[in-house]
């Protein structure tokens, strides 16, 4: 397929959301795994109620606001200290080793629920290059609502049909693929797809099988 662009999402697809787990486990050793898995659960459903809601806060303040909830739930003293070590986790989030990006077509693009806040340092940190890192902070709604989609052909200016879209998170995916993106869901850990009524173009099992379904 012919693409003028490609646009991916951040958190769990280029950054492993679960690298602050090591931190966790110092914290709270025995107890990182659990913490990192309510952690991310909650942050992400925190942001779909909030978009239901029409009470958009910032994916720092979402994210923070998870982190607490998720501690108290499993019974894990938190010290303001802690919480701003765990939270600074995220500027520093670690690459999954199958990203790369170097001669992938088109512009490339980040679209996050990322508040800028947080996205634009962790993205420096990367040394990932970006034509653009957009972020729903503008429109103050979460994915997968379609404005946010809409975003990326805005700002780009190629129509939806000349984006490919990638994601390992399927519910974003299928988001994506609703809204007339070309998707690619990352399905690093084989799970099903979600029963949405859409299904995305390709299921790869790796970001580097990528460059070979675009050839």
């Amino acid at each position: 397929m012919k693409l003028d662009a490609l646009v991916f999402d951040a958190y769990g697809t280029l950054f492993d959301v679960h690298s602050v787990m090591r931190r966790c486990e110092t914290c709270w050793p025995g107890k990182g795994a659990a913490l990192s898995a309510a952690w991310r659960a909650k942050q992400l459903e925190y942001t779909w109620q909030r978009s239901l809601m029409r009470a958009y806060r910032p994916f720092s303040e979402v994210t923070r606001d998870a982190l607490e909830h998720s501690c108290q739930a499993l019974g894990l003293a938190l010290s303001p200290a802690q919480r701003d070590e765990l939270m600074g986790e995220y500027l520093r989030l670690a690459l999954f080793p199958d990203v790369a990006l170097q001669g992938l077509p088109g512009k490339k693009a980040i679209l996050s629920n990322g508040s800028p806040d947080m996205l634009d340092p962790l993205v420096k940190q990367s040394g990932l290059r970006f034509d653009a890192v957009l972020s729903v902070d503008e429109l103050k709604i979460y994915k997968p609502a379609p404005e946010v989609y809409a975003l990326a052909v805005g700002r780009l200016g190629v129509p939806a049909r000349r984006i490919g879209f990638v994601s390992s998170n399927c519910w974003d995916a299928l988001g994506a693929k609703a809204f007339g993106f070309n998707v690619f869901w990352i399905n690093r850990n084989g799970a099903p797809v979600d029963r949405l009524g859409v299904q995305p173009d390709a299921i790869l099992k790796s970001l580097g099988d990528l460059p070979e379904v675009l050839r």
